[in-house]
């Protein structure tokens, strides 16, 4: 949803991010450049790369074991508001399951989903091309 619609919306407080997802976001970004930098360090001191290493493994998994509760509580109240047979089904929905729809379509939508999918893209490719030029070209 773009800004000015989302500020509008009745979801708005279950659509904004709280202190906590910032909080494993820069964890997973933090994770997703120690784990990229692996290679470089590798190539200037082994200790700095295994450091970089375990802070990266590390940070994936608090940061995945966040992204797994979030995920299995939406399921969990999907589940527990039948809103799949009601669907396919095409019954009526109450005003509670548009407001739970309402907020998983809101986070599935999240810029930091986004800009956490191009962060890693973007070092994926750089780290990519920095240890070809290390291993075969250098």
């Amino acid at each position: 949803m773009p800004d000015n619609k989302c500020l509008n919306c009745s979801e708005y407080k279950n659509c904004k991010d709280s202190f906590a997802s910032w909080i494993f976001f820069i964890i997973g970004l933090v994770a997703t450049v120690a784990v990229r930098v692996v290679t470089v360090l590798i190539h200037l001191d082994p200790i700095y790369a295994k450091i970089a290493w375990y802070i990266g493994v590390g940070g994936f998994f608090v940061f995945f074991v966040y992204k797994f509760k979030v995920s299995q509580a939406r399921t969990q109240s999907i589940a527990g508001r039948g809103l799949v047979d009601k669907i396919r089904q095409q019954k009526k929905l109450t005003p509670e399951d548009y407001s739970l729809i309402s907020s998983i379509l809101c986070g599935l939508s999240s810029k930091k989903e986004k800009i956490n999918y191009l962060f890693i893209f973007a070092l994926s490719a750089a780290a990519l091309l920095i240890a070809i030029y290390m291993d075969f070209i250098k």
